[in-house]
């Protein structure tokens, strides 16, 4: 469940940039891990909704990150194994390393693939597809939505989680220099996914009925965890905002610029992660369709 998760999001400024590449990669890891971390409950609480009729045995993960669904969906179905799918081998490798942590390696096959390309490698008959903050990075989404169906289980459930953007973790009134500066940044943000992920956001609902499943339960969760209660928080926020600024550099002011340089500065006596007032604001919300 991760934000611009699991397929790297290629920002305008991106291509041709070892640098840019180098950090997308690392900083984007960073941020599913800590994602991970700070929204376990929230995680636990959507595989325990999930509406199935018997514990599923083979579980695909389609864009699997760097694998909160896939651990999350382990400890839920202690007797299941887990396909982990992502376009990225250095996030299929960090999976790797926490499966062979958690001794789970053997309950764990990683398997690299263009989930957007017409041919999908073979994935078994799965009980149970997730696809969490990924289908909105399919560059045909009805295509993969029909790839899914295609290779389910007759009663099979698949998971979509979607994500209302990223999460918030500045008071409305923060900065003090520059009141609003997270709004002005998401409404950015939003502009970015406009044109480059059209499909984030998007209800899945209409989608999956569409491509032949029966849909057998929408849910929305909403997040509000106080940053009192993890010190992750603050790094999160900090991951967070700088993969924006990465976005959104050439549609903000100088002014908000700056300040949002400011905060993004460790060093700084005004950095995030010297603030005692964050929080962590977002939604999310799963579909869950069933093949017949």
């Amino acid at each position: 469940m991760s934000h611009t998760r699991p397929h790297t999001v290629r920002h305008a400024t991106q291509h041709g940039h070892h640098d840019q590449q180098h950090y997308d990669t690392d900083g984007q890891a960073e941020i599913l891990d800590l994602d991970a971390e700070v929204l376990a409950e929230h995680i636990a609480s959507i595989t325990a909704w999930l509406p199935l009729e018997t514990d599923p045995r083979h579980i695909v993960d389609l864009g699997c990150g760097t694998g909160a669904g896939t651990f999350a969906l382990l400890d839920r179905f202690p007797e299941a194994h887990v396909i982990a799918a992502d376009t990225s081998p250095g996030h299929l490798k960090r999976l790797r390393e926490k499966a062979c942590a958690q001794h789970g390696d053997a309950r764990v096959r990683t398997v690299q693939a263009d989930l957007g390309a017409a041919d999908w490698p073979d994935l078994g008959t799965p009980d149970l597809v997730w696809a969490s903050a990924s289908m909105h990075h399919m560059a045909h989404p009805h295509r993969a939505l029909r790839a899914v169906h295609g290779i389910l289980a007759p009663g099979g459930l698949f998971a979509v989680v979607e994500l209302s953007g990223f999460p918030r973790f500045l008071p409305e009134n923060a900065p003090e220099d520059r009141p609003g500066l997270e709004d002005r940044c998401h409404a950015a943000m939003d502009g970015f996914h406009a044109e480059h992920v059209p499909h984030r956001g998007a209800d899945w609902g209409p989608m999956l009925t569409g491509a032949g499943f029966t849909l057998e339960g929408e849910r929305t969760v909403t997040v509000n965890i106080e940053g009192s209660r993890s010190e992750a928080i603050g790094r999160y926020a900090l991951g967070a905002l700088r993969r924006i600024r990465h976005s959104v550099v050439d549609a903000l002011s100088p002014l908000d610029l700056a300040a949002l340089d400011r905060l993004l500065d460790t060093d700084s006596p005004h950095s995030i992660l010297r603030r005692d007032d964050l929080s962590v604001r977002t939604e999310r919300t799963v579909w869950a369709a069933r093949r017949n």
